[in-house]
């Protein structure tokens, strides 16, 4: 069975940057897109971005322009990386391939101001 393990969360001031990191235990990225999603307190689990597997992206309205998103398939890993990060980033990033159905366990981000 494959699973996915996120890491590179952090504890970050405003206006940082940290990037996130996703392994597959498997060799599913040639066959998968690929999703981020984020968990805040109190919330519920909200789409960040998306690759496909032709490389094409897509992000949610809060996160453009300053996350990236990309995949090295023969590593079998995918990146988040996140710029000018704002307090209203700190959530639980998790990734996802919703082919799958597969979740990773999370990684916390955590941004003061």
């Amino acid at each position: 069975q494959v699973h996915l393990a996120e890491s590179g969360g952090d504890s970050v001031q405003a206006g940082g940057s940290l990037r996130l990191s996703c392994v597959a235990s498997g060799d599913i990225f040639e066959v998968y897109g690929m999703r981020w999603y984020r968990q805040a307190p109190g919330k519920q689990r909200e789409f960040v971005a998306q690759i496909t597997l032709r490389g094409v992206e897509e992000f949610a309205e809060p996160v453009k322009g300053r996350f990236a998103i990309s995949r090295d398939d023969a590593k079998n890993t995918m990146y988040l990386q996140m710029n000018s990060l704002k307090p209203e980033d700190t959530a639980v990033y998790y990734c996802n391939v919703p082919g799958l159905g597969l979740w990773g366990q999370g990684a916390q981000v955590t941004v003061s101001s």
